[in-house]
This record gives C-alpha cells, structure tokens and sequence, in this order.
C-alpha cells in the first residue's frame, strides 16, 4: 500500500499529466484557428505562433502535426461546415481535371486538397513523375500555360531526400503546386511533414471514386433532411 507521501507524488504526477494534456490539446486548438482563420499553412509556423500567444513554452505542452491536423478538422466541421466542405469539393473536381492534363506524368492528388483540410487559400497541390528534367516545363510551353519554377526539399525514405523542381500556375481561378519527382518515387510516396510516413495519394481513378463516393453520400443526406430524419 503507498504511504501518504507515495499517494502525494503519485497524485501530483497525474495532475502534471492532466495539465499537459490540456494545454496541448488546446495549443492544438489554437494553432488549428490561426491555419483557418490567418491562412497559415506551415504547421510548425502555426504551432509557434499559438504557443506565443498563448504563453505556454514547455516542449511537452506542443502538440503533434497530427493533433493540429485533427484539430483542424473539427473546427472546420464546427465553425466553416458547408462552406469548407464546397472549397474542398471545387478543388477536388479541379484536381481531376489537371491529373487529366498532366496523365503522361503518372500524377497523384496530395495534400490538403485530397486529406479534406483544404480551404479558400489552398493550392491544388500534385506530384508529377519523370526523369526528364524537361518534359514538364516543356509541357507547359506546348500548352500555353505560364508557370513559375521553385524547388521543394522533400525526403524520399529514411536515406534519400533532395530538392525537387516545383511549378506555381493559375487556372480555373485556383492556384496550382506542382511537384516533379523521379520516375522511380511512383512505388512509395514521399513521406510526409506532418507525420513522416508516406503521403497519402490519389490517381485519377482513386479520386474519380471518392468524388462519386461524395456525390451519394450528399445525395443520402439531402433525402435524409427532406424527410426529417
């Protein structure tokens, strides 16, 4: 049986225990309205400024990429609802379009856009394969579209990781993010800045599937409401 100084440390452990969670939970909160509400799209830049604002500066008390990605979620669900949910279905129909445009390239859908987090002020963002440094900006030019050249640092695998060309374009009244990668890259995805695991992805058929997946799900809950289920 503990004595009653073993009950006290063992009471103060939990209550610290308690206390972090919190503040992490509502660090997590905190970051989550200023990517929604400022348009910060860094997770570590919106973990910074929340935890600036809220006075708590203890490594414990930050949350994970993850915990903010979820946050996100449930304040887009509570305070943006069906307008957050149109942006990210305008994006998505746009998405399919472009896979279709950029087909010889072995594209996928990632990012904000396909994992349902994306708002008024997110890019369609797309991986392209090739191990022609020339072929995209070359597609480009054929097509007539403008783009702008950046580079992105990505890490391929726990040993390989480099800069890879990206290309900025508008259409559709959206911005576009593009991302060349080596041909090879088409059997992992590249692991991601949230969680380091391999992205989540999506070909034009995989999207093609959860677009029709959505159209019936929105289908079932309109007749659910005119009934008054």
């Amino acid at each position: 049986m503990p004595n009653s100084r073993q009950h006290a440390k063992l009471h103060a452990h939990t209550h610290a225990q308690t206390r972090t969670r919190e503040r992490r939970q509502h660090l997590a909160f905190e970051a989550a309205r200023l990517m929604a509400e400022g348009g910060i799209r860094d997770y570590h830049q919106a973990k910074l400024k929340a935890a600036q604002r809220l006075g708590i500066h203890d490594d414990a008390s930050l949350p994970r990429n993850r915990e903010i990605e979820d946050a996100l979620r449930e304040y887009q669900r509570l305070f943006l609802g069906s307008d957050q949910a149109a942006e990210v279905r305008r994006r998505r129909e746009a998405a399919q379009r472009a896979l279709e445009f950029f087909r010889e390239f072995e594209p996928r859908l990632v990012g904000p856009v396909l994992d349902g987090t994306a708002d008024a002020n997110s890019a369609v963002a797309l991986h392209l394969h090739s191990d022609d440094a020339d072929a995209v900006p070359r597609h480009f030019e054929e097509h007539g579209v403008p783009a702008l050249a950046r580079s992105r640092h990505l890490r391929l695998d726990r040993e390989r990781e480099g800069d890879f060309p990206v290309w900025l374009f508008s259409a559709e009244d959206l911005s576009f993010d593009v991302t060349v990668l080596p041909a090879d890259v088409l059997r992992q995805a590249p692991l991601s800045g949230i969680d380091e695991k391999p992205m989540r992805r999506a070909s034009a058929s995989q999207l093609r599937e959860l677009l029709a997946a959505e159209e019936i799900s929105r289908y079932e809950q309109a007749g659910y409401e005119e009934t008054g289920g």
